[in-house]
This record gives structure tokens, C-alpha cells and sequence, in this order.
């Protein structure tokens, strides 16, 4: 199982904190940063290859991270010049990828299978497998639906449910195959660009443990949290090799997984 993780943006909107550090590499609990939870998780759950897409300050990450060899993983990198988006770096590195991997945000805090996501993926076969959590939006003012100038439908500040992405999706290649290496390409993009070829994309919903560590006041929640929920994101599911074989043993699926 091949992995890439998407570490090459500037996390603008974390600063102060990553005006030194980039976004993956900012600690979590004083311990861990959050790309090196990452890779334990990884490696825990049976991969053994990760492709690190990495952009600003991607030089602190290669001298931090390495080959990967404390974590049992084979680590290499993709290195971007200019802003390729979310889609964009796989495009530049798609010959040497499998025919299925995951794909992940660098700065997820989750204890999401990721393997049991992949191995969902590869199951039942769609372009892509996007991880979704629910999310609920709360409206401040009453909310009126018309037509034809008349008010048809009213409710006073609904509470709205939505299905959100985690950042954490398993590709096929051939649903990349089309467009050119550094290209500029957004999930969104390639979401409506699939949709449109009505090639529909597969949900994998999950209601366990996840943020989306983006601004100050997510980081500072994570590190509130963190105490409590070591045990569940550094100990989570684990994936042996059986036989000497490469293959990875039977696994029952997480609780959290619906």
C-alpha cells in the first residue's frame, strides 16, 4: 500500500505559527508534530511506501523526515515550484505511482483507517473514494424560501447537515490519466471534471475522530485535545505482514467506521 501526502502548501492561514516551520511540521502536545503522527499511523496500518509532495520550506521536512526508516517506511519526494493545487503534484510523479493509493492532507489529525479506506477503494473500484465526515452549519436568521415573489417556505434559524471532505481520498491513476504533468489542479476540479463524465466518485463515511488543523483556533484545539487522544490516534488499528510475504493479515474494521 503506496500513500502520498500533500505537505507543499504555505499555511497561511496557521500563521504565526508557520512563519518557520511548514504546516506538517508544527508540534502537536509538545511531542509529536503532525506530519510524524502521520507517518506512525501509516505505518502501523501496513504501508510501507509514502511519497512526500513538498513545496515551502520542503527542506525542513526532508531533513526531518528522512528515508522514513524510523518508521518501518520507504520515503521519497515530489518537489513543486510553483502552487500545483491538490490534484496537481500526483500528476508530476504518476508514472512511478500504483495502480491505487491513498491520498492525504498533511495536516489531518484523525484515527480514520486509512488502509481499510484503501482497501474499500480497491474493492469496489470507482475513480476515487472520498473520505466524508458530517458537519452541521447553524443559520442566524430566519430563512425563507420563494417563488414567483411569493414566501412558499419558512424556518427560523435551521441547522443545516452536510457531508464535508476529510482531505484523505484513494485514487485510481487512470482517473488522472488525462490531464498533463504541471498542470495546476484542484479536488474540486477533478470532482466536477469526474461528475461531468458521470464517472461518480464513492463516499467513505466516517464519524470517529477528525480536524482539519487550518487555523490558530483548530491547532489550539488539537492541542487541548491531544492529552486525551494519544492513546487513540498513535495506538489505532495494526497491520502485520503475514508469512514474510508482504501481505497484510485480516483486520476487522474500526468501530468508528460506518
Amino acid at each position: 500500500m503506496h500513500a502520498v501526502i500533500l505537505a507543499g502548501g504555505k499555511g497561511v492561514r496557521l500563521r504565526p505559527y508557520t512563519t518557520t516551520l511548514p504546516k506538517p511540521l508544527v508540534p502537536i502536545g509538545d511531542e509529536y508534530a503532525i506530519l510524524e503522527i502521520l507517518l506512525h499511523q501509516l505505518s502501523r496500518q501496513g504501508f510501507r511506501s509514502v511519497t512526500l509532495a513538498i513545496g515551502h520550506l520542503g527542506h525542513l521536512i526532508r531533513s526531518y523526515v528522512g528515508n522514513g526508516s524510523r518508521w518501518g517506511l520507504r520515503i521519497d519526494y515530489a518537489s513543486e515550484t510553483a502552487p500545483l493545487g491538490t490534484i496537481g503534484p500526483l500528476l508530476t510523479m504518476r508514472d512511478r505511482l500504483p495502480q491505487d493509493f491513498l491520498v492525504m492532507n498533511g495536516d489531518v489529525l484523525t484515527d480514520l483507517d486509512f488502509a481499510d479506506l484503501l482497501e474499500e477503494h480497491n474493492a469496489t473500484r470507482p475513480p476515487l473514494t472520498v473520505a466524508t465526515y458530517a458537519r452541521q452549519v447553524s443559520i442566524d436568521f430566519g430563512v425563507l424560501t420563494t417563488r414567483n415573489g411569493q414566501v412558499i417556505e419558512f424556518s427560523e434559524k435551521p441547522t443545516l447537515d452536510y457531508q464535508v471532505s476529510m482531505g484523505v481520498y484513494g485514487v485510481s491513476r487512470d482517473c488522472i490519466a488525462k490531464y498533463e504533468a504541471g498542470l495546476s489542479l484542484g479536488f474540486d476540479e477533478l470532482v466536477l471534471d469526474l461528475l461531468a463524465e458521470g464517472r461518480h466518485p464513492r463516499e467513505y463515511r466516517f464519524d470517529g475522530y477528525w480536524l482539519d488543523i487550518g487555523r490558530p483556533d483548530d491547532y489550539d484545539r488539537a492541542n487541548a485535545e491531544f492529552p486525551h487522544l494519544r492513546p487513540q490516534l498513535l495506538e489505532g488499528p495494526v497491520r502485520v505482514a503475514a508469512g514474510g510475504c508482504g501481505e497484510p493479515s485480516p483486520r476487522r474494521a474500526p468501530a468508528s467506521r460506518r
